[in-house]
């Protein structure tokens, strides 16, 4: 329940052992010398004789270690006074704890389940107790930072251990935010919220502008309040808005407490989320439990040849974790971890990590799994992958998984902005990332270049029946076109691809594999390194000759309404007056079977004719930016005065 200490500051948590063997660890409790954790964990005891093992790690480098106190499992209420082998008589405090054993046999897990309800248990697991969900709005009156008399402010959130910062809005001192975000509210009465409001600045350290607070224990639950709330020193104004909510499904809980395994607990949780229900509470999509069970050959992290393997479930900012098992390669965790699934299209991160006392954990392995792609109640085996998960590792890991969720509210859900992460790995520069991204641009590139030249060859009667059946198409197409046609052939064009999947005439993953195979294959680790050097400098370069073409592009266009070239400018309005006042008296419908009956019948009228597109043409007359800057003509130096040019030239 709770621990007194003396010593200077610590940060507590507890460790349970049974036999040696870690099977539970409690939250942290931040600077805190007499913390209050009031959790409850049911553990499974094989043997009444067994030694229950409590150990209190302070995380401070004063306490120098673990302390621990022994006592068996057979004791009801408790009082442990913590000792340290090395300094037996130091006073490190006790810990109190209430103990209750419930009988395994067979008969009296039955009564057991009759009596005191699975939900029951399930709500004593939870990690956290609410949901704050946050709506930052707007900036109102902020004070200027820059030199221009403008901010460019962003807003940063800190709950506890859990920190958002919104994005950035330039120029502004009354920024318009519109952002949603949830965090986790650990502390049942609530909590304080820090808010502070910073000034962007590229090359130098953030101006800070103000802070304000808010006591969330104030606020009703279930309920949406506006606040406005003044910063600190009149430095401006944030308005929020702020619900407090119930959580629901989110507990660590072993393979006996096991929430679905209840006939009666699974037909309440598919009432909740049956279609009766779909606009009751959109944001509660479904439920998604996942047994983590065990994992096989795992990598040697450890010098002797073995490792401490520990996993972390994530979905989306929900995070949960497994005890970790001492000296093994192929642990048995047995655990059961539910989440509320906000979002239908989120992915399950299963990670496993090597633990480490005297530095960060080790990461063993990786598997991603999208909430959509889970069989109920199959158990499979996953192979391990690498940090990218583009690579397969050393070991698998067995899991078992069932989501129940309303299909209204995900559909919904599908047209709202996704969760962003609170954590995310910073972007670093990585030649074997931009390699692997060009080569998603130039194959998106090259279909489109494909499409394109499938279509002229149509115009080009390459093959005559193709180009014939093309011209006969356009034109029923043009003539009898509605509006209602466009989503109407996107619509065929969806279906006639889901038949070509399930006849198995299209593999579905081959197309994304090949994509990571240039840049993973183990041949290219073999390349030395001119080879690697010159194909890095060929994909910058043409990434620097696209950029290069798209901004000619723009700025020929942004030139022509800019009067750059006058000829040019009144050529553009002598043009579109004609397709202006063309447009006006005759339907658009038979200017495009026009223009369609001539691109299909100019290869026929003159077959050795060159092809050229007239805007493209047009525009490349057009002089871009860097063009007009060469183009212009220096007159300051030309216009020198004759002393000056005296000076210059003695001779």
């Amino acid at each position: 329940s709770y621990c007194r200490t003396h010593t200077r500051t610590s940060d507590p948590y507890v460790k349970f052992k049974i036999a040696g063997k870690e099977v539970f660890r409690s939250k942290i409790i931040h600077k805190n010398l007499n913390p209050v954790w009031d959790e409850r964990v049911c553990l499974i005891v094989d043997n009444l004789q067994e030694l229950l093992t409590c150990v209190i790690n302070y995380n401070t480098t004063f306490n120098g270690g673990h302390n621990s106190s022994c006592f068996c499992c057979r004791s009801l209420d408790v009082q442990l006074d913590l000792q340290d082998p090395q300094c037996p008589d130091q006073d490190l405090g006790s810990l109190e704890l209430v103990v209750t054993l419930f009988p395994r046999s067979t008969e009296d897990r039955e009564a057991l389940r009759h009596n005191l309800r699975l939900s029951d248990l399930y709500r004593k697991s939870q990690l956290w107790r609410g949901i704050v969900s946050i709506r930052l709005i707007e900036g109102r009156n902020l004070i200027p930072m820059d030199q221009n008399g403008l901010s460019d402010p962003y807003v940063k959130f800190k709950l506890g251990p859990q920190k958002y910062k919104s994005k950035t809005i330039p120029k502004t001192l009354n920024p318009q935010w519109r952002e949603q975000f949830d965090l986790h509210l650990y502390d049942e009465e609530g909590g304080i919220l820090e808010i502070s409001v910073w000034d962007k600045d590229i090359g130098m350290r953030d101006d800070f502008i103000g802070q304000c607070q808010l006591d969330l224990s104030k606020l009703s639950r279930e309920k949406t309040h506006k606040l406005e709330l003044e910063l600190e020193e009149d430095k401006g104004m944030l308005v929020l808005l702020v619900t407090l909510t119930a959580t629901v499904t989110v507990s660590i809980s072993d393979l006996s407490v096991n929430l679905l395994d209840d006939p009666h607990e699974r037909q309440q949780i598919i009432k909740r989320y049956s279609p009766l229900r779909s606009f009751f509470n959109l944001k509660d999509v479904g439920m998604v439990q996942v047994k983590i069970l065990r994992a096989e050959g795992l990598m040697a992290a450890d010098v002797t040849g073995k490792s401490d393997p520990f996993c972390i479930a994530e979905l989306c900012n929900d995070r949960l974790q497994t005890h970790t098992v001492y000296k093994t390669l192929n642990p048995e965790w047995n655990k059961v971890f539910t989440f509320n699934v906000k979002d239908i299209h989120a992915v399950l991160e299963i990670t496993v990590y090597d633990e480490d006392r005297d530095r960060s954990a080790d990461f063993l392995g990786k598997v991603a799994i999208p909430l959509l792609n889970i069989r109920n109640s199959e158990q499979k085996a996953y192979v391990l992958k690498n940090k990218e998960l583009t690579r397969p590792t050393k070991g698998v890991i067995f899991l078992e998984a069932d989501v129940i969720f309303n299909a209204v509210k995900a559909s919904l859900r599908t047209f709202v902005p996704p969760e962003q992460k609170y954590i995310e790995e910073e972007a670093k520069v990585s030649k074997q990332m931009l390699q692997q991204n060009f080569n998603r641009v130039k194959r998106c590139v090259l279909f489109l270049i494909n499409t394109g030249s499938y279509i002229n060859s149509c115009f080009q009667w390459e093959s005559p029946r193709r180009s014939l059946c093309a011209f006969l198409i356009f034109v029923v197409v043009v003539w009898n076109f509605e509006i209602y046609m466009v989503p109407l052939s996107l619509l065929l064009l969806l279906t006639w691809n889901y038949f070509l999947l399930a006849s198995g005439k299209e593999p579905r993953e081959g197309s994304v594999v090949s994509v990571f195979m240039d840049v993973d294959c183990p041949d290219s680790e073999k390349k030395g390194f001119l080879d690697k050097f010159y194909a890095v400098q060929d994909v910058i370069i043409t990434v620097q000759n696209a950029l290069d073409e798209v901004a000619c592009f723009g700025e020929r266009v942004k030139n022509t309404f800019n009067w750059s070239v006058p000829f040019l400018s009144w050529l553009a309005i002598t043009v579109l007056c004609a397709g202006a006042t063309l447009i006006y008296f005759i339907p658009l419908r038979f200017i495009v079977l026009v223009w369609g009956i001539n691109k299909f019948t100019k290869k026929l009228r003159d077959p050795y004719n060159i092809e050229n597109n007239e805007l493209l043409d047009f525009l490349s007359r057009v002089p871009s930016d860097i063009q007009l800057v060469q183009y212009k003509d220096l007159k300051a130096e030309t216009s020198q005065s004759p002393s000056k040019k005296r000076r210059n030239n003695p001779g």
